[in-house]
């Protein structure tokens, strides 16, 4: 993925999240007016009753004219031409407001005309003890009305928020995805970079090895040549360790090349369709030269199995399986190759009997760069790539592979390959 597309699918999720979110905190506003409209509602209507709970039984009407009045958002005087007791008052009041289901702390006073203030009445709570509660002391007073009373809901922000405690939680999981989202983005174009820094350190590492490898090789091939070497038994063989060993640590470097240059593009195949018992039989060749103390055996009802797959990939695969098989035994390697033919599906299964693997560490051995701690790993020299190469390539075909330890001694490592006759 080029970085300028990264870019774009970054700002777009992020555009997306903050659009939603800010959609969200609109939703709430709207739905916070919404309630207090709701309770302002609430509110009058259940304070018209108290007013005309307050009139009955008396030779006195009702004014036609709303006598309710809403001074601010949390306070209202509701006029009574009439007079009337606190405790009837303090009466009504609740039970209208229990069945309006207004269920927030309120407080009330009464206008005394004789001493022309307001008389605090009392703090009324449904949730706290008395002593707990913070009184409003001031209760203003209003001109051209005689007998009226005043209500005051002290707690009305924090009881309509409670009311809408979805919308909070709603707004505060977009919020945490949001920022999840940010903190995701940041570790991965973090981790992005570090990869890009541990490639570029790779292939300049390995092509500044291949440049002087290369002439060792040269001058190596070279002195086998030469007369005095072939007749010195003890020259001949150490030139042919020389050689041997430059071979080897050359095929490592063309190794984390092809890996660091896979992560930029996967790796190409060319694909045909291939016998592969052949292939394997010559893998195993290979193996025995290195290896002529191992023994290795391949068991397979027909030799004219047909897959569709890169003939060069496919042998370094198999290779790779062995090659690991034998490095990782403590006694004569005997590894058996087994293939078998099972619903359109061609298992090749690669027994050993070296000293497994413990169980906790097993399903990491195809990671990248990934060495499993043992008794051997000390001895056996590599980068942790092979096992890696050898499931990438069975990832770009969808074959399946797996590993799982003997009931005795040893792993066996099956490969699972679509087939068709």
């Amino acid at each position: 993925m080029k970085i300028n597309k990264l870019n774009s699918i970054i700002l777009l999720g992020l555009v997306a999240i903050i659009s939603i979110l800010v959609a969200q905190l609109l939703w709430t506003k709207e739905a916070f007016t919404i309630e207090q409209k709701k309770l302002s509602q609430k509110a009058h209507i259940a304070l018209l009753e108290v007013a005309k709970k307050l009139y009955e039984g008396t030779n006195h009407e009702l004014p036609a004219q709303n006598p309710v009045q809403k001074i601010s958002n949390d306070y209202y005087i509701v006029n009574v031409d009439n007079e009337f007791e606190p405790e009837i008052l303090e009466f009504y009041l609740k039970t209208e407001f229990k069945k309006m289901n207004i269920t927030t702390d309120f407080e009330y006073a009464m206008y005394n005309c004789q001493s022309d203030e307001m008389i605090y009445g009392d703090y009324i709570t449904l949730t706290k003890k008395k002593s707990e509660c913070k009184k409003t002391v001031y209760f203003p007073k209003h001109k051209n009305l005689v007998y009226y009373f005043a209500v005051r809901f002290p707690n009305e922000t924090t009881y309509l928020f409670s009311s809408m405690r979805f919308w909070f939680i709603l707004s505060t999981a977009l919020i945490l995805i949001l920022l999840i989202y940010v903190y995701s983005i940041f570790k991965l174009l973090q981790q992005k970079k570090y990869s890009e820094l541990q490639r570029d350190f790779i292939n300049n590492m390995t092509h500044e090895f291949k440049t002087p490898l290369a002439s060792i090789l040269i001058a190596s091939k070279y002195l086998i040549e030469q007369k005095p070497i072939k007749e010195d038994k003890k020259l001949f063989t150490y030139t042919d360790i020389i050689i041997n060993q430059g071979n080897k640590l050359n095929s490592h470097i063309e190794k984390i090349l092809n890996i660091a240059k896979s992560d930029y593009a996967p790796l190409e195949l060319n694909k045909e369709s291939i016998l592969i018992v052949p292939i394997i039989e010559e893998a195993i060749e290979n193996i025995k030269l290195k290896y002529p103390e191992a023994s290795l055996s391949i068991e397979t009802a027909s030799t004219q199995y047909l897959i569709n797959t890169d003939a060069f990939h496919f042998g370094n695969l198999v290779y790779n399986l062995l090659d690991n098989a034998v490095k990782y035994c403590n006694e004569k390697p005997e590894i058996k190759i087994k293939i078998t033919e099972e619903s359109n599906c061609l298992k090749l299964e690669f027994n050993d009997n070296g000293i497994g693997i413990n169980p906790k560490k097993i399903s990491f051995i195809f990671d990248k760069f990934y060495r499993v701690q043992n008794e051997k790993s000390n001895e056996v020299n590599g980068f942790g790539l092979g096992l890696f190469y050898v499931k990438e390539i069975c990832n770009l075909q969808s074959w399946k592979i797996k590993a799982e330890n003997n009931p005795e001694k040893g792993v066996t490592i099956t490969l699972s390959i679509p087939y068709k006759k």
